[in-house]
């Protein structure tokens, strides 16, 4: 922690963080943002920003605070916006607030932004810092500053395997590798993601339906197919069901110009065509075209030559890694991961991060934060 700000400092900003997490799910493709008021030691007011199109966090905390903000800290978890959007800036409010100071965890890099909003507030008199906390806040908002910085979504990668790396027999059978307390906690992140996505070899053997059930939904991903000829079958339940939960499935142009295109789109299913790598939709254009429909995040849930692709092109930036207790087996048994793999160890994908979970007294979850060439500017960014 900067020398220029105290431990209370941090505590109030630790507060703010953790007020800002409560609207994950609900926020996006907008960042998750908190705010804490606090004069002569005492918190005045708290607000975050609980859902997109509503008030952001600094505004819910002032109309809580009336009049007693006036001279008063702000410790806020993202640079003040200073740009009229869904909501006017919030800069703004807090110069007409009369807030003395204003401690912001890290900046801004959305381009309507990007320095103005504490630029707007120096030139009102308002003293600003910056710096605290930045790494837990840019940590926090990895989804919304890898849209904004890299323009993509954030990508999580999923998958249950046995204990020899396994994710289906040689038969091709899964169901199921993992526990019910595994499968209930891949439907909670289901639940709070923009796009769940599978390749059409998955969507062919496993007729998945991809939706987050019997949990609270904050939002309803979208679910997305990776389908260079457009092979998934009318009477999958992906596209059954397509105009009940929206159903993307991305192709190459051989896939868009097939008769099976206006078929799929009769259903409610929406085509996107992509550039072709290999045969294959390309990865790096298909999720620059999911950024672009204002997908923040999105979860990979397989099969092994979907999952290798994202990590052969270091489009990773986490993995969640379920291992049962089983051993499967077998030459012709599916690998977790396909595509063409690193050539040494040292070239291949390493964790930042390590979370390691036991789920329901059977499976062990690996939560791996990863750092590639690719994704390194979004932790670096100040």
């Amino acid at each position: 922690m900067a020398a220029r700000f105290s431990e209370q400092d941090a505590a109030w900003m630790q507060r703010a963080l953790r007020l800002a997490a409560r609207g994950r799910g609900r926020v996006e493709p907008n960042p998750m943002v908190g705010c804490v008021l606090v004069r002569k030691g005492r918190v005045i007011a708290e607000g975050y920003h609980r859902r997109y199109g509503g008030p952001h966090a600094e505004v819910d905390a002032l109309s809580r605070a009336g009049a007693g903000a006036r001279g008063a800290t702000a410790y806020v978890t993202l640079e003040p916006c200073s740009h009229h959007g869904k909501t006017p800036p919030c800069a703004d409010a807090l110069i007409a607030a009369g807030v003395a100071r204003v401690i912001a965890a890290c900046g801004d890099p959305f381009p309507e932004v990007a320095g103005r909003g504490l630029a707007r507030l120096r030139r009102a008199g308002i003293a600003v810092e910056v710096g605290l906390l930045a790494d837990e806040a840019r940590e926090l908002n990895a989804p919304f500053l890898t849209r904004v910085l890299l323009g993509r979504p954030y990508v999580i990668l999923k998958w249950a395997q046995s204990a020899d790396g396994k994710i289906a027999t040689r038969t091709g059978d899964s169901q199921w590798i993992s526990g019910p307390e595994s499968r209930r906690l891949v439907h909670r992140l289901r639940a709070r993601m923009d796009a769940v996505i599978v390749g059409s070899r998955t969507a062919r053997a496993d007729d998945p339906q991809l939706t987050a059930r019997d949990v609270p939904v904050t939002r309803v991903a979208r679910r997305v197919v990776f389908d260079s000829q457009l092979s998934t079958p009318r009477t999958a339940r992906l596209v059954t069901t397509a105009r009940e939960t929206p159903t993307l499935m991305l192709t190459t142009r051989v896939g868009g110009a097939s008769r099976k295109r206006l078929q799929l789109e009769r259903s409610g299913v929406e085509i996107v065509v992509c550039r072709a790598r290999k045969g294959h939709v390309d990865v790096d254009d298909a999720l620059q075209r999911l950024a672009a429909l204002g997908i923040t995040n999105v979860l990979v849930e397989g099969g092994g030559a979907l999952l290798g692709a994202f990590i052969d092109r270091q489009l990773a930036d986490e993995a969640w890694v379920f291992t049962a207790p089983v051993v499967i087996g077998g030459r012709g048994a599916v690998a977790s991961c396909g595509g063409d793999g690193a050539l040494t160890v040292a070239a291949a994908l390493h964790a930042q991060r390590v979370v390691h979970r036991v789920l329901g007294g059977r499976d062990a979850l690996m939560q791996l934060r990863l750092t590639t060439a690719r994704n390194a500017q979004v932790s670096r960014r100040k």
